[in-house]
């Protein structure tokens, strides 16, 4: 019963691909016509901006951290505030199609095509390891009693993916992505209510339950450790700003706007949402706690929710919410990345639209088999990652930013906050250097964190550690890994 939901769910989509893709050129895919309704684009991309990730990891952090990740949901709201004030000026002021258009405009072709290859690297990663997430969960609770093996989840998933996308691109997936927050907003709901239901508890009795067990807090006061306030805000600002502010995914969705006015509002109203609905997904991973505490399951991080829901102790209702949900979760981050990676090779590497000697029909074919090409990239990356079988993908999300969204965030905030130039010819080695130096810091300030991942040996792990009490003397580096890649980026081109 449950695999039928699911066909049937991917059905729908089809059928709305289908109807919006409708008279489709270029144009459509890359930026809707400019056309795009700007509360459709708003509610759409709450489900982008939230993704499979959020809908397991986030409740799986409450066990451990509490509702310390609000702090940096706290900075994601202010970054909004910058992207709708400072940076959608500037991409409506000069009429971008890609927003590493700026960097050719300010810098030179160099910076141009190095801002787009970042934004490439950092968005496949990023998306894969979100896919990787939800494909994981369907295949441990679904698929493998089916007899169905972990390549073959992927590649149909990424099939379908590509069957409503391959046409239609930025004007189908407004619509595909506001079908798809409906279903997860309402999974959302739903679970909480019937595991209140099942505690026997209301709103204001689950909050106090959860204060209790100490599981509402949400400031971290340790100025050492890595999810110190502060630390946790300001990073959380600098993500929001690299990793929507920056990246064409997110940015291709807002241009797509016809008026710049109705693109603050579709920020602002999106930042507003997601302080609620984050909130929602902390209470919801402390009912999950509550009830898997009262059940006896030994279970916490990324296999809660998933464990919960489809362990059979709730209905079959919920079993069927929870994936649509999931599924639902995943497919605005898998969908809106493909379309965007497509656009940005397509525009930025290939230069297909300055292509005057390339026909219409001719630039949609280049395009179709790039499109093609990155669907065949994220299948190789979720095998990647299903061979890393890393247990909190949110962790390794956030760490993987820190280094590709970083370079693009020096250069960006150089050209914005000064007058000077860089040296053009430079400008990729400027943002490779960056990182290289920042991952040395880092894996000397945490050790742990790649000794966990990369199975260093003890010998090096023990190392590594006194090293790091002797230069650090025990502080940590957390979340604004971003800030200080961008800081050194942007010092070195000075």
């Amino acid at each position: 019963m449950l695999f039928s939901f699911v066909i049937g769910y991917f059905l729908l989509l089809l059928i709305v691909a289908y109807f919006t893709s409708k008279n489709s050129n270029n144009d459509s895919f890359f930026i809707g016509n400019r056309s795009s309704n700007w509360m459709l684009v708003a509610f759409g991309m709450i489900g982008t901006s939230l993704s499979g990730v959020t809908f397991v990891s986030v409740p799986g952090t409450v066990g451990a951290g509490a509702f310390q990740y609000y702090q940096v949901v706290i900075g994601y709201f202010i970054g909004y505030l910058v992207i709708a004030y400072v940076l959608l000026p500037l991409y409506y002021r000069l009429n971008l199609t890609s927003i590493y258009n700026y960097l050719e405009k300010r810098f030179g072709p160099v910076a141009y095509k190095t801002g787009a290859m970042f934004f490439i690297v950092s968005r496949a990663l990023g998306a894969t390891a979100r896919m990787y997430l939800v494909v994981n969960i369907l295949q441990i609770f679904i698929l493998d009693k089916m007899g169905v093996p972990f390549w073959a989840t992927a590649l149909v998933i990424l099939v379908l993916i590509l069957l409503y996308t391959f046409e239609g691109g930025v004007k189908t997936i407004v619509y595909t992505d506001m079908l798809q927050t409906t279903f997860m907003l309402l999974g959302l709901i739903v679970c909480i209510i019937a595991i209140m239901n099942k505690l026997d508890l209301g709103l204001g009795s689950a909050l106090s339950e959860l204060r209790s067990n100490g599981m509402t807090k949400v400031f971290n006061t340790d100025y050492q450790a890595p999810g110190f306030f502060l630390k946790q805000i300001i990073g959380g600002a600098f993500i929001t700003i690299a990793m929507t502010g920056l990246d064409q995914e997110m940015m291709q969705k807002n241009i797509s706007v016809r008026t710049l006015k109705d693109s603050q509002k579709n920020i602002l109203t999106l930042s507003t949402v997601l302080l609620i609905v984050n909130f929602l997904f902390l209470l919801m991973g402390g009912l999950l706690y509550l009830y898997a505490a009262k059940n006896g399951m030994q279970v916490k991080g990324d296999d809660l929710f998933p464990s919960v829901a489809l362990g059979g102790t709730l209905s079959a209702g919920i079993s069927v919410i929870f994936i649509i949900g999931l599924i639902s979760a995943l497919f605005p981050s898998a969908d809106g990345a493909l379309t965007a990676l497509t656009s940005s090779f397509c525009i930025d590497i290939l230069g297909i639209k300055k292509r005057d000697d390339l026909s219409e029909t001719a630039k949609k074919r280049k395009r179709l088999t790039v499109h093609l090409t990155f669907a065949v990239i994220f299948f190789l990356l979720v095998m990647l990652f299903k061979w890393i079988d890393d247990k909190s993908i949110i962790d390794v999300i956030l760490k993987v930013a820190g280094y590709t969204y970083g370079p693009l965030l020096g250069l960006f905030a150089f050209g914005i906050l000064t007058h000077r130039k860089i040296k053009d010819k430079y400008a990729l080695i400027i943002c490779l250097l960056s990182p290289l130096v920042i991952l040395g810091i880092d894996l000397i300030n945490n050790p742990d964190w790649f000794v966990k991942r990369f199975g260093l040996s003890e010998e090096t792990a023990i190392g590594l550690k006194s090293i790091s009490q002797n230069i650090f003397h025990g502080f940590k580096i957390g979340i604004e890994i971003l800030i200080f890649n961008g800081l050194l980026t942007f010092l070195v081109c000075g």
